[in-house]
């Protein structure tokens, strides 16, 4: 069955907004329509969801499209020494080559920088902005009209790059203003644009976290405590072997390392699955479905005995967080389609056992457009146990049903919760600011601790009641670590109000594992109050190794080999693996010394090494992780949120032709070639049979701010390859975790044994790597655009100021084109054979209006059509095309 469209639910803008609805018909189709838009921050980002996609389109004609919002310019590259715009330009080739082999035509672009990879969404908005990308990112959902937004994890979790997690945000907060008249009402007016309710929106990475293999996988049932409906699709269906499909798609992303890939076994149970998880609704959907229908049921593809597609259905609770025997108001809203009337009905809610509803949910027949609100009021037992609980929403009507669900949060009256760290507490505020209540507490607090060190640990005690209580808060620490003052009275905290505890935590086992090897460890915090009621909360705490750095008697000779006198500490393992494939001795461990002598840091890192992997040009040292490298990394105070206050530097123990070593800074205060960045830097490696040596000496004048000798943080990280492709196969280290390398919270420990304390200076600004490719100057988006009438980058249209190509004459050895210029602005000019190759280009400033003939010289090929993209001051964009004229 094809997928249904019926234009924008105008109705929907009614229920964000609270104004009345209008009725009238839908839009009319434009060839800028689609039924699915993916939302990711970098070419590949969609890589994982193409089965899918091409799934949909096989069964039922679903069109997808996919926004981009940088070009992975910051991201590694397998197949040459291209970096920033060039790059970009690449991998944006590579993604519309790969989403095509799946029926994906539409690639959009919104032309912001990929910084470099980070676990951090603040730092990813400080690169991008905010409003901005918001409202190119609306402009596009508003052109496109999607019924369904596919997006990634907006949650820190741990490892989860920042630039996924913030462009899976303003996907959430596009999902809003898009419906909104009042948000960005330049694009309604001036660009003549309507505003546009996506149904719902599903991200591929919010639910369960594990890998998922064989087609029962369909047949899995949401857990309570999900923020919504969970979906699998298996990678086979029938004769077809859609995940084989997707992984030749893979292939194209060359530059990424993913060209030989193998194939996808046939067999089903070796098969993978598609996870997505419903985040955001305004349709009906069928409660517990499952398959690769399932999550379009409702918003795309009609429900069998369903009211009709179109149809809005949005429960809300005014308090979603309540407590034992707490009364609630829930608010239902039932749209009719835009072309269809609804009859009367009736909205009921299947609450659980000893749930008591009130209210009278029935509804008067609705004409097309128009929306009935119903208040219905909710009182949980006063035995309710704390828990995430499920409450379909069900509609009743001659018509048909229609189904949805809300989820309560019910909690003890008071709540002791380990204080999240900073890129949680930060994502926490965005989601109440924002409504997204059901994924504030996705991410389990977690604090890291030393080993055999102490640490502070703050807990937050809420009071979720209407009246002020008292009581006590018990820290219960897990084996191997003891908690001085585990028990803690609050007094009189008023309703709704907060109070910090401080405990004092201490690591007392020498011989607990640290990091991936074991360094999680639970344990509760359970509230006890006055009056008897009680709450209890997991946390866990998190433990990383430590060292302390003796000075060295003289100062180390940087020449890659180790004296007692240099290096006089013992040695740290640095082999416990963290990522990518396992390995250890003798394909690869390590282990790293280290010292200090005055104004210096020396470090020495022995590495075992069966197989050397691809050595890089000296004028490509950079982008570590394709090859074999070693990587230090450095937060001067271990108080960094994210790495653009820290050091972290990277050597590769040998480069092409028999070159010598080399080494960069990369993701952190102000990543570069070393010489630039850090050119008091010595660097020495020697090679052996089954290994390398590299040996530093880090003047700590080049840290961002000054020192704690008593709390520094750090890292030792090596990239193990053993092909020639420029990927790494395995990474190792000293402190490991998933993601550890962008997250220094997770960094070990080191003590600079007898040095005096610097005056604190803080952190300067961090330079950005934050040079993009616009969208006027690739072809690729030149060429969609005037496709689809649109305009680039998703910026606004340039309209009546453009400058437009008129013409296109070929001469000997040029081809003139005619530009009808209407203002200033910048023009690229693009001359492409019968077979979309560049065969020459030209870039050139305009102003004035009339016509300008600007020639471009080709020197080779027949040129067949021009592209020309334009960008004006104020940033709007067009794009225009001609074909080529050929002499008589």
């Amino acid at each position: 069955m094809p997928a249904v469209r019926l234009g924008s639910v105008v109705a929907l803008v009614a229920v964000l907004c609270g104004v009345p609805a209008p009725v009238g018909a839908a839009p009319p189709e434009s060839a800028q329509d689609l039924d699915v838009l993916f939302v990711g921050a970098h070419p590949d980002d969609e890589a994982s969801l193409l089965s899918t996609f091409g799934r949909w389109e096989h069964d039922h004609q679903v069109r997808t499209g996919v926004v981009t919002i940088t070009r992975g310019e910051g991201g590694g590259n397998a197949v040459g020494p291209e970096e920033g715009p060039a790059l970009g330009l690449l991998r944006e080739a590579e993604e519309r080559r790969a989403v095509g082999g799946l029926g994906i035509t539409d690639v959009h672009n919104l032309d912001e920088p990929d910084l470099y990879y980070t676990v951090s969404a603040p730092l990813t908005e400080q690169a991008w902005g905010h409003d901005d990308v918001l409202s190119k990112l609306v402009r596009v959902v508003r052109r496109t009209r999607p019924e369904v937004v596919v997006t990634m994890d907006p949650t820190p979790a741990p490892g989860n790059h920042g630039n996924h997690q913030y462009a899976a945000r303003l996907a959430l907060e596009a999902y809003r203003l898009a419906a909104d008249p009042a948000a960005f009402p330049e694009q309604l007016g001036e660009e003549g644009l309507a505003p546009w309710s996506v149904r719902r929106v599903l991200s591929n990475a919010a639910g369960a976290e594990e890998e998922v293999r064989g087609p029962d996988c369909e047949q899995r049932i949401t857990p309570p405590e999900s923020p919504g409906p969970e979906y699998y699709v298996h990678g086979i269906s029938g004769d077809v072997n859609w995940e084989q499909r997707e992984r030749v798609a893979e292939r194209e992303y060359a530059s990424q390392g993913w060209a030989s890939r193998p194939d996808v076994p046939n067999d089903p149970a070796q098969a993978g699955c598609d996870h997505l998880t419903e985040i955001a609704n305004r349709a009906p959907h069928v409660p517990g479905a499952q398959g690769a229908d399932a999550p379009l049921l409702g918003a795309l593809l009609p429900v069998p005995g369903g009211l009709p597609v179109g149809t809005g259905l949005v429960a809300t609770a005014a308090q979603p967080r309540i407590t034992p025997g707490q009364r609630t108001e829930v608010h239902v809203e039932v749209t009719a389609p835009p072309n269809t009337a609804l009859q009367a009905g009736r909205i009921a809610l299947d609450l659980p056992p000893g749930w008591e509803v009130r209210g009278d949910g029935a509804f008067g027949p609705l004409e097309p457009g128009a929306t009935a609100r119903t208040g219905l009021s909710v009182v949980t037992p006063g035995d309710q146990g704390p828990a995430r609980v499920p409450v379909p929403v069900r509609v009743e009507s001659p018509q048909g049903r229609a189904d949805t669900e809300l989820r309560l949060d019910v909690v003890p009256p008071v709540v002791a919760e380990q204080e999240p760290l900073p890129g949680v507490a930060e994502f926490q505020r965005w989601a109440e600011q924002t409504r997204f209540l059901l994924l504030q507490n996705k991410v389990p607090p977690v604090r890291t601790v030393p080993a055999l060190g102490a640490q502070d640990v703050r807990v937050v005690v809420h009071n979720h009641s209407a009246r002020s209580r008292s009581g006590v808060v018990e820290f219960a620490p897990p084996q191997g670590f003891e908690v001085s003052n585990a028990e803690q009275r609050f007094t009189g905290l008023s309703p709704g109000a907060e109070e910090t505890l401080t405990f004092g935590v201490r690591s007392t086992d020498p011989e607990m594992p640290t990091g991936t090897q074991g360094g999680d460890h639970a344990y509760s915090l359970t509230t006890r109050t006055d009056d008897g009621a009680t709450g209890t909360r997991p946390a866990a705490l998190e433990l990383v190794p430590t060292t302390t750095i003796p000075q060295a008697a003289v100062p180390p000779v940087v020449d890659g080999n180790a004296d007692p006198q240099e290096y006089p500490g013992a040695p740290l393992d640095v082999s416990s693996p963290w990522e990518s494939e396992q390995c250890a001795a003798p394909d690869c461990a390590a282990t790293a010394r280290f010292s200090w002598h005055g104004d210096t840091l020396h470090a020495l890192v022995d590495v075992v090494d069966d197989q050397q992997g691809a050595l890089l040009a000296p004028d490509d040292c950079k982008r570590h992780w394709r090859t074999d490298a070693v990587e230090i990394t450095l937060d001067p105070k271990a108080d960094a949120e994210n790495t653009s206050s820290t050091f972290k530097i990277a050597a590769l123990p040998s480069t092409r032709a028999s070159g010598p070593p080399c080494y960069a800074r990369d993701t952190d205060n102000h990543q570069g070639p070393g010489e630039d960045t850090a050119p008091g830097v010595e660097l020495a490696a020697t090679r052996r049979d089954g290994g390398y040596t590299v040996e530093l000496a880090i003047p700590l004048r080049d840290l961002p701010g000054s020192v704690d000798p008593q709390r520094l943080a750090l890292n030792v990280l090596v990239y193990d390859s053993d092909s020639q492709d420029l990927t790494a196969q395995s990474r190792i280290g000293w402190s490991t975790w998933a993601g550890v390398q962008g997250d220094p919270y997770r960094w070990g420990r080191a003590i600079l044994q007898d040095r005096p304390a610097d005056p604190p200076t803080p952190a300067p600004a961090p330079v950005l790597p934050l040079d993009a490719l616009s969208s006027v100057d690739s072809p690729g988006s030149i060429a969609q655009s005037v496709r689809l009438g649109a305009s680039l980058g998703g910026a606004p249209p340039a309209g009546d100021s453009a400058a437009r190509i008129a013409s296109a004459h070929a001469h000997p050895g040029e081809v003139r084109t005619s530009l009808d210029v209407n203002g200033p602005g910048r023009v690229h000019l693009f001359v492409l054979d019968a077979g979309g190759a560049v065969l020459a280009e030209r870039q050139l400033d305009v102003d004035g209006h009339g016509e300008r003939t600007v020639p471009v010289q080709v020197h080779g090929g027949t040129p067949s059509k021009v592209l020309v993209g334009f960008a004006a001051p104020d940033g709007a964009t067009a794009a225009s095309a001609a074909e080529v004229r050929q002499p008589v």
